[in-house]
């Protein structure tokens, strides 16, 4: 088992916060790449590592002692209401963003998507990087720790891979064992209230639609055209670098027998397979919503390494419990099916 970051690296990595530099950072749901959300310039090393376009925005991550209200232009009662139900944790509320706070974080958008993480090392350097803050504000700036586009990462060792240059140049990575959630958190949007626009669900994740709706005692909405850009919502996303496709379980057979002959496959199925086929691995899963997100993207990455043609995966069941992983699942798959147009970095 890996050991987490101590004090010292902690106290390092923030100093290379306040210097404006990148430093990679773990947190329940996956790992992050992250900069001081005020430094323009730090927040640019972000997407210039990335290859992620500016106009995406990233999200914004404070401590359990940080004050929203500086973020923020507003924090409606929906907003407490939420942090007090689900913060620290995987959920990110997207709200009007304070005028002093420029936009280079929000694409250039008039919103900001803010996060409490609930991991103790994210925690642990939040509040050293606030502390040496001269107005105790400081606030990370930090979407996944991948390339755009590319499964997130929730190991250490899987941002090292990612980023051997930077981390040969210095970049912390600080360790913080295998991502308990293991996808990137719930977006809610939050900032369209004073308009008479309810809540609504820009991204699933581990804190569901319907657990938001308790709290809030109204229904979620989904995406319009008029919604904030978020994090990780584009067609093509979270996609390994071997061709991934979705099958329907009725379909699996066939297109297992369709596809063998053109090269090694690797099945990820929630049953053992009816009958063998020659160069054909077959990968089972849990029929579990929580357990099969927690080690999804490891599993992807691991299957990138083995050299296979393709990977076909089965279509997960479509009720509730598991939108966060159907939407992971289908961006990936989206990234072998959509035009070029359509990719992530086109």
């Amino acid at each position: 088992m890996s050991t987490p970051a101590d004090a010292h690296e902690i106290a390092l990595a923030a100093q290379r916060l306040l210097a404006g530099e990148l430093v990679a950072f773990p947190t329940e749901t996956v790992y992050g790449l992250g900069a001081d959300a005020e430094n323009p310039a730090a927040v640019a090393r972000i997407y210039a590592a990335k290859g992620r376009p500016s106009n995406h925005p990233v999200i914004v991550h404070i401590a359990p002692e940080g004050d929203v209200g500086y973020w923020a232009a507003e924090v409606p009662a929906e907003a407490r209401a939420l942090m007090q139900a689900f913060w620290p944790g995987p959920l990110t509320l997207i709200l009007k963003r304070a005028p002093h706070i420029g936009d280079t974080v929000s694409g250039g958008q008039d919103s900001i998507g803010l996060r409490c993480p609930s991991h103790p090392v994210a925690q642990a350097l939040l509040r050293a990087f606030a502390a040496a803050m001269p107005n105790g504000q400081g606030g990370v700036a930090a979407p996944s720790a991948n390339t755009f586009g590319h499964v997130s990462p929730t190991q250490a060792e899987h941002v090292r891979n990612e980023f051997p240059r930077e981390v040969a140049e210095g970049m912390p990575v600080l360790e913080g064992g295998a991502a308990e959630v293991g996808i990137e958190s719930t977006i809610l949007d939050l900032s369209r209230l004073a308009q008479g626009v309810g809540p609504v669900l820009l991204r699933p994740g581990h804190v569901s639609a319907a657990q938001i709706e308790a709290v809030l005692g109204v229904p979620v909405g989904r995406p319009d055209a008029a919604a904030p850009r978020a994090s990780g919502t584009l067609k093509a996303h979270y996609a390994p670098r071997t061709p991934l496709e979705l099958v329907e379980a009725a379909q699996l057979g066939e297109a297992v027998a369709a596809r063998a002959p053109q090269g090694r496959l690797a099945v990820v199925a929630f049953g053992a397979p009816t009958q063998a086929f020659d160069r054909v691995d077959w990968v089972q899963v849990p029929a579990d919503p929580a357990r099969y997100a927690q080690s999804l993207y490891a599993r992807l990455r691991e299957l990138d390494r083995e050299g296979y043609a393709r990977i076909l995966v089965q279509a997960p069941p479509t009720d509730s419990a598991w939108d966060a992983v159907n939407d992971r699942i289908g961006r990936a798959a989206a990234a072998f099916t959509l035009d070029t147009t359509d990719l992530p970095g086109t």
